[in-house]
């Protein structure tokens, strides 16, 4: 009998040599936890299409922050649920803000962990959508400009709070490049913006607005969002904010988009992240409750999401993959 001259099964015999063979791995310092923010003390909401998933008041994030920091994941990226919505975003600006508050308490509180500040207006906006709106009877668009216009100020009162990183994701046209000069005009030019350059028009935020309460009133967000057929379009709006001057740049959501990490990764030699959204996580728990094997699901995803190319991953399995990653 003749046998092959490769046995890659020889070096799979053993946790051991599996371990030293490995091609991808995981750490905890490439991990983002994302946080949801609400005014208000001693508040603590459970997320019911996110289990396990929260919306904190700031004196109740600061010891979930401890914690994850504690557990070697020293990144989070935050998201604002104001008291009152509006047409202007206003809270989206606001030096009184509740993500500017909860910036520079955490900021105080542990200067060394990184903190992203998520910058768009949906969550602040009356009517859910990420942008200024025209309407005319029952017919809408979403005005570019004027969008970019609060984004700016958004970014300014972030970086003003402390932010480390500024994030936009609204897909407005022209938005890095607006965010950038806004940012060097005043004095922020050292803050790095990470640019959620390929988001897509995905079922698989729908989680996400339900915790911030951001389904859009009417309409939907495709004329600013991707199309989930187009691929080419999604390098493009990769290049375009790279000569914007974005820093890092962003795919999302993650698991349904790998090929879309795997082009970005071969064709940009610059920091890249994906989003693990809510959608995707609320699978893995509903499979956890069905009995699956949760931990092992969740580190077989960020493994995927790490071998398609991403350096970073934003997820809400952070807290908890914190603790079992060496």
């Amino acid at each position: 009998m003749s046998f092959p001259s490769e046995r890659p099964r020889r070096l799979r015999a053993n946790p051991v040599l599996r371990k030293l063979m490995c091609e991808t791995r995981v750490s905890k310092e490439s991990l983002v936890m994302p946080y949801f923010v609400i005014p208000g003390e001693k508040r603590k909401e459970a997320i019911q299409s996110m289990p396990g998933q929260f919306r904190y008041s700031i004196d109740l994030l600061l010891p979930e922050v401890e914690k994850l920091a504690g557990n070697g994941v020293s990144a989070l990226m935050l998201f604002g649920i104001p008291e009152k919505k509006d047409e202007k975003a206003s809270g989206a600006y606001s030096k009184d803000g509740v993500v500017q508050q909860a910036i520079q308490e955490i900021k105080q509180r542990f200067p060394d962990v990184l903190v992203m500040a998520d910058t768009c207006l949906c969550e602040y906006m009356s009517h859910g959508h990420c942008g200024v709106i025209q309407r005319e009877g029952k017919n809408y668009q979403v005005l570019n400009d004027e969008s970019l216009d609060l984004l700016m100020k958004a970014a300014v009162s972030q970086a003003e709070a402390g932010a480390d990183v500024i994030a936009p994701s609204d897909m407005m046209d022209g938005r890095v490049q607006a965010i950038r000069r806004a940012l060097d005009a005043k004095g922020f030019s050292h803050i790095p913006i990470l640019s959620y350059a390929a988001k897509y028009s995905s079922v698989f935020y729908s989680p996400f607005r339900d915790a911030v309460f951001s389904a859009p009133q009417f309409g939907d967000r495709k004329s600013y969002q991707m199309d989930a057929a187009n691929r080419k379009e999604a390098l493009r709006e990769i290049r375009i904010d790279i000569e914007e001057g974005a820093d890092m740049v962003m795919v999302k959501p993650a698991l349904s988009y790998l090929d879309i990490i795997r082009d970005a990764r071969e064709l940009f030699d610059i920091p890249l992240a994906a989003f693990s959204v809510s959608g995707e996580y609320a699978f893995v728990k509903w499979a956890g409750q069905n009995g699956w094997d949760e931990k092992a699901l969740i580190l077989e995803i960020l493994t995927s999401i790490k071998r398609a190319g991403a350096d970073t991953i934003i997820t809400y399995h952070a807290a908890d993959a914190a603790s079992w990653l060496s």
